[in-house]
This record gives C-alpha cells, structure tokens and sequence, in this order.
C-alpha cells in the first residue's frame, strides 16, 4: 500500500492536549507568541512529565535509566510487542521509582493517556517514523533513537509533523550533547585547523553473520502483528534465528551499520563540515561478503541482506563526505593513516575524521572526545566530555520541553533527517547497484564519475586490503556497484532514475502508513 492521508480513525482521535498543539502551531504560524504556560505540556514546577517508553528490550533500557535519572520525569508507561519484556522490565522501574509503569503492546494506547506528556521510541527502525508522527499529532512530545526513519518518505513527515503541531522532536544522536563534540565542532568552525573539505566516518565494527536464512519460529508471547507495523509480512514471516536485534541487518526493517551505527558519524561529519542540506550525489560500492570463509561453508547463505562492507561518497560540491562500514574482522588492519589517529590498530574503530589545511581533528573513538593532530599525525590538543552524553542529551530534550523553545533543541527533526537521509542514499545506490557485481578496475574506473575531495583510489585499496585479510578475493566475491545518483536537495528526490526514487518510500500495510510531509 502506497502512502496516503492519516486515516479517519487517527484523525478523529484528537484530544484536548493535541487540540491545544494544534492551535499553538497556527498562533506560531501567524506570528502570535506562545507562552511556556500556553503548552499542552506545561506543567507547574512540582509537577512531573509523564513519560511513555516503546521498545524497552534493548536501547529502551537506556531510555528508562535516563527518564528515572531526571527528577523532572516519571516514567508511567512501557510499550512492548513482547509481554515478558515488558514486564520484566515494568518490574525493575517499580523498583526504581517506586511506581509500576502500565505496561501495553499498542504505542496508540499511550497518545490517548492525559498523563502521558513525551513518547519515545527505541523500537526497530520501521516503527520509528509513524509513532513519532502520530505521537505528535496527539500533543505528544517526542524522542527517537536514530536513524529517525526508514526511508526518505518518513524523515520528511517527522520534520513536517514537528512544524505542524508545534512539538518539541529530539534525535537520539547523542554526540550533540556531549561537551567534547561541541567544543571541537566549534574549534573547526573557528578555523582550528585551517578550512575543511573532506570528513570520513567510520564504522569499522565487528559483526559476525546471524545464521542461515531460514524460516524459524516467531518466540512466544511477541505478537508479531504489531511487531510488523509498517512492514510488510515476508514468507517466510521470519528468517533469522534471533528475533531481537538482528533485524538490524534485514534491510525490510533496518538500514544495515550504515543506518545503525552511522548516523552518529554522519551527523557528526555534516555538523563539523557545517553541512544544513543533503548530497548533489551518491555513488556506493557493498556487499555482504566473509561469511561463507568464516563458516568454511561454501554453499552458506546468510539471514541478513544488507551491506557488512560498504564504501559510500557523498557530493556536496564544495564539500565530501565519505562513510566507510566494515563488519568483518578490523584486528590489525591495514590503514596506516587512520591506525595512528586512533592510536591502535587492532579493534573497533568509530568516529569521524576531518581533514583541514593544516591538520585532522578526529571525533572517536569515544563520544566523549575529540583530539587535534598536526599534519605529522602529532596529537596536539583534545576536548572531553564533561559529564555523561546520554544524560546531557535527555537533559537538553527535557529543557526544551519546558521552555517550548525548539531552537535550543541539539538535535531537532531535521537535523535526524538529513543525517538518517545520508545512510538511505547511500544504501539506495548499493541496492540499485546491487546485482552489477565487478572486478576491483571496475570500480576504480567509476571513482572518476563522481565529484569527490578524497583519494577515492586509497581508499579503494584499503577496503580490498581489508577483504582479502578476510580471506575474501574481490576478483572472485564481488563488490557491487551502485550508480551516480543525484539527488536534488530541496526537492528531496532522485533526478532521472526511477528505481532510486521508487526506493525514497515503501509498502505500507492498511493501519500502519506514514502519511506524506503533505498530509500530516
């Protein structure tokens, strides 16, 4: 189903609270100013925000440890598809704060709850743009791990919906709030190390295969309807063999390391570079490759279908972005360069690397720091964080839940757009591109279609490097090769390919659409 119009049972469910929304966001749209007590979410000095958490299994558990933190907050309510979750969690918040949250299976549940003033979400990606729009459109508040959609079509309404009704919308990308990241994003704006062009981001994360593509049982207990949401059924219903998580690596519900781990980097690269638009163009080259030498199985075919290698070049015109993912084995890896900014060369390595006129400023491996290096590579000053990054980051959501003021926000809507926006262009490239498997030269012949700042053939050569340290021959497993594609930036499209711009949204079940930016 394509996206239409909200339907008549979300739209008719308009309360007081999102009726109050409704009418600041036309005061602010024509100039009338609204006051902190004038809000839905206006409480009195004693009187505590209620917070409703969907998806507690995993990064929501961080979300319960924040909200419980802040005195300012009382979490009143858990969403789960997974009742034994739920629960167990609901359990250990009683014991945090004295009070049992509810614990539901339906989010929609929670926006008709007076008491609840902010929704967040740390559900799968595919879930994460329709309950922030919906959320919204109730009154709510709201708070989205990244990336804060699945597709184009998704980022767009959540900047939408956050204008519409007036609501205060943070992205999880934490790095906004640590001290660390502000003070170094703020030492290259003032020319710290001379003008920059060119940001790397890395995601060289070890991530072994999630077993066999199969057909297994859905656990007990989960009730997959709502799991699905906005996803289509597949068939089988489930393919992998862990339920939790390792939907990260289908690409029907998530967006691969490159929308998991790399909208951190990405936002950071595009905050540095001073970058408020999206790419002119995208060209990637992927493939999921290693598991079958990994396994010693030849004929093995994983459950996951997105890219654990990945090379994706974004043009801005005068500025470069490039984000490289890796998920097999990074111990002792052959980037001499990138070893000696990090200070190690077996590992994990996480962060962004700019590249001035007169030295690399490198956002990792932590988000708490940032570290100067003079052109000999030579650590010349670094910036840490002062205090936790993921308190900060809520802090500063919950500061402007109060205020009303959207532009103390570290992280609005569309800042989470356009950094989730750069991992769905490049992995639109990739799965265009995906069945044009080729040779090692044909790649390096492409690198001039694009326009880029990097030494895209250096770059090359250490992916194919990195492969064949994992016993995987290019020659033979092949990369695959996406296309240049342009993007037009303000209209937020793919210019003259059709199969790229089909890609900007998805099939939506009756009950769960997104509706488009227009009809919010």
């Amino acid at each position: 189903m394509k996206p239409t119009p909200a339907s008549s049972a979300r739209a008719s469910r308009i309360s007081r609270r999102q009726f109050t929304a409704t009418g600041i966001a036309v005061g602010a749209a024509v100039g009338v100013h609204t006051s902190p007590s004038a809000s839905a979410q206006a409480t009195s000095p004693n009187e505590k925000l209620g917070v409703a958490i969907c998806g507690v299994n995993s990064r929501g558990g961080e979300h319960i440890r924040g909200f419980d933190k802040d005195p300012r907050t009382e979490i009143r309510v858990l969403v789960d598809i997974d009742e034994k979750v739920g629960n167990s969690r609901a359990d250990k918040v009683a014991d945090l704060q004295g009070l049992r949250p509810k614990v539901v299976k339906n989010f929609r549940e929670a926006l008709d709850m007076d008491e609840v003033q902010i929704l967040t979400s740390a559900t799968p990606n595919h879930w994460h743009a329709l309950m922030g729009v919906e959320a919204m459109q109730a009154g709510k508040d709201v708070y989205i791990e990244k990336p804060i959609s699945h597709n184009i079509h998704e980022g767009r309404a959540l900047v939408a919906a956050a204008a519409k009704y007036g609501r205060m919308f943070q992205t999880g990308t934490q790095c906004r709030s640590s001290s660390g990241c502000r003070e170094g994003m703020q030492f290259l704006a003032d020319g710290g190390i001379g003008e920059v062009k060119l940001a790397r981001g890395l995601c060289y994360k070890r991530r072994k295969s999630i077993g066999p593509l199969g057909d297994y049982e859905i656990p007990a207990g989960v009730d997959f309807n709502l799991w699905s949401g906005p996803a289509s059924y597949t068939d089988p219903k489930l393919t992998r063999q862990r339920f939790h998580y390792d939907w990260h690596w289908q690409r029907h519900y998530g967006n691969g390391d490159s929308g998991n781990q790399g909208p951190h980097q990405t936002d950071v690269a595009r905050w540095g570079l001073g970058l408020e638009r999206h790419p002119n163009a995208v060209l990637s080259y992927a493939g999921r490759l290693g598991y079958k030498a990994e396994r010693k199985d030849p004929d093995y075919v994983d459950a996951g279908d997105t890219a654990n290698t990945q090379v994706s070049i974004y043009d801005y015109g005068d500025k470069t972005i490039v984000f490289e993912t890796r998920g097999l084995s990074v111990d002792e890896s052959a980037d001499q360069e990138i070893n000696e900014l990090f200070g190690y060369s077996k590992g994990n390595k996480i962060g962004v690397i700019f590249y001035g006129e007169d030295g690399y400023l490198v956002q990792g491996p932590s988000y708490n720091r940032c570290a100067v290096f003079d052109k000999q590579r030579k650590l010349v000053r670094e910036f840490k964080a002062t205090s936790n990054v993921g308190d900060a980051h809520f802090a500063n959501f919950l500061d402007a839940v109060q205020s009303r003021d959207a532009s103390t926000l570290h992280a609005d809507a569309r800042c989470g757009h356009l950094s989730a926006a750069i991992a769905h262009l490049g992995n639109i490239s990739y799965y265009v591109g995906q069945e044009n498997r080729v040779d090692p030269k044909t790649i390096s012949e492409s690198l001039a279609k694009i326009s880029s700042l990097d030494d895209d053939q250096a770059t090359l050569d250490r992916t194919l490097q990195h492969l064949r340290d994992n016993n995987v021959d290019p020659e033979k497993e092949q990369l695959s090769l996406g296309p240049v594609l342009k993007f037009d930036p303000d209209a937020e499209t793919f210019v003259d390919n059709d199969k790229a711009k089909a890609m900007e949204t998805r099939e939506y079940r009756d009950g769960f659409v997104v509706p488009s930016a227009a009809d919010v």
